[in-house]
């Protein structure tokens, strides 16, 4: 599917579902049901049709190679560009497709049921630097790099910092003016899609006595002087995924780089990465899904006693639990990213969704456990009991549990998404006191 094509795809009717949509309706015409949250529009539809055919024609022969390397083929690179699945939600006259924020989430979803490193690839691209871009780029800024970046070029979001996880705007690396240009100094780390990205979004502080507030954004270009990229971490999962540290020393921009407005960099960064979390429910809820769908097959045809593993009672069970816990974070991913769109407040829902899809991942596992009657509660026990299967690299169980690990740390741990909700919720109440 060309990245033409998908323009043409964004372009059918579309039917934007919420709650505050599917409760106006009510209100007009209560003879009339509101739709499900996870009913998909034909557009909606067709996307996933056309990922799933990239994903199984392109992406699968190579899921095994680009982990034991830990290198994304570029085959798959240049296909999700061809594909238009680098620019989804970037207005067309920049060159993308147009797209809706829901759109990148299914996106997303589909490809990690493949494999969650392409998937984070396409995610981290679509949602930060490139929204960051199209969201708060000057003409000028979107007229340069926006075309380049749907069509042939990846990004990197340059935030985290070695003291700077969770505590994101504890940053030390600052932007120190000279003149009209600054001088960039400090070093990022855990940045995904560096390896081989030509553009950085980075966050530095041009005055560190304003604290956060001093917080900026800076275009660069992996070109500028000072710039360099690390190795490639050895990381336990999504291993095809890029991730590396940056550093930049005295790295010279003009003041034409800032991105937005100066010092409102902690704000776009917050509004980013709230969005972002949807995208990483996304994302577990794909993986999850690709999980249980190859995990199914294998307890249909493996017998035990003279009968099916999923012939045992106690092992139907689980499954139901696990499909059901699946479906319950599809629907909140599906929620929170059709309120997003529909301009309704959605930063709980984010977190909710983000925390919930983290978790979920480990129920298929628990299926492969408890169908072995292995009474134990990890899931690295599980595949210890799939023994000759579970425990090479041949079944692909191992390598999902894995890339499962990064859910719960990347774009907010699930311990902030906890204190995220408790805040909401707190403020919630006082409101109504």
């Amino acid at each position: 599917m060309s990245s033409k094509l998908m323009q043409q795809v964004a372009r059918l009717p579309r039917k934007s579902y919420s709650t505050a949509t599917a409760f106006a309706t009510s209100r007009q015409d209560v003879t009339v049901p509101p739709p499900p949250v996870n009913l998909l529009s034909e557009n909606e539809t067709f996307f996933v049709e056309t990922v799933r055919k990239f994903s199984q024609s392109v992406v699968k022969p190579l899921v095994r190679e680009m982990d034991k390397n830990s290198k994304m083929n570029p085959i798959v690179t240049q296909g999700a560009f061809e594909n238009g699945l680098m620019g989804l939600h970037v207005p067309e006259e920049y060159g993308g497709s147009g797209s809706s924020f829901f759109d990148a989430m299914i996106v997303i979803e589909e490809l990690a049921k493949t494999d969650p490193s392409v998937s984070a690839m396409v995610g981290i691209h679509n949602t930060l630097p490139v929204s960051m871009i199209a969201d708060h780029g000057s003409e000028e800024q979107k007229q340069r790099y926006l075309p380049r970046l749907c069509s042939d070029t990846l990004a990197s979001f340059c935030i985290s910092e070695s003291g700077a996880g969770s505590d994101a705007f504890a940053l030390k690396t600052v932007a120190r003016r000279d003149e009209d240009h600054f001088l960039i100094s400090g070093s990022k780390m855990w940045i995904t899609n560096s390896g081989d990205a030509q553009v950085f979004v980075v966050f530095a502080n041009a005055d560190p006595s304003q604290k956060y507030k001093g917080i900026t954004c800076f275009i660069v270009e992996r070109s500028a002087d000072g710039l360099t990229v690390d190795r490639e971490e050895d990381k336990l999962g999504i291993r095809a995924s890029s991730t590396c540290q940056v550093h930049f020393d005295n790295v010279r921009v003009h003041e034409s780089a800032i991105l937005g407005e100066y010092g409102k960099g902690y704000k776009y960064a917050i509004e980013c990465l709230n969005a972002g979390r949807i995208a990483i429910g996304a994302q577990m809820i794909g993986l999850a899904q690709g999980c249980f769908d190859q995990t199914i097959p294998y307890l249909q045809q493996r017998e035990q006693f003279g009968q099916r593993l999923i012939d045992f009672q106690g092992l139907q069970h689980q499954i139901a639990q696990a499909r059901t816990e699946i479906e319950a974070a599809r629907l909140l991913v599906y929620n929170a990213a059709r309120m997003k769109e529909n301009g309704i407040p959605y930063v709980r829902e984010a977190a909710m969704a983000k925390l919930f899809a983290s978790q979920v991942r480990k129920s298929c596992f628990s299926v492969f456990k408890l169908s072995s009657q292995v009474a134990t509660s990890t899931s690295a026990q599980c595949i210890k009991w799939l023994g000759g299967v579970g425990f090479t690299k041949e079944f692909p169980a191992e390598k999902f549990y894995r890339d499962a690990m990064i859910g719960e740390i990347y774009e907010g741990t699930s311990n902030i998404q906890l204190n995220t909700i408790a805040k909401l919720i707190d403020n919630e109440y006082k409101l109504k006191n």
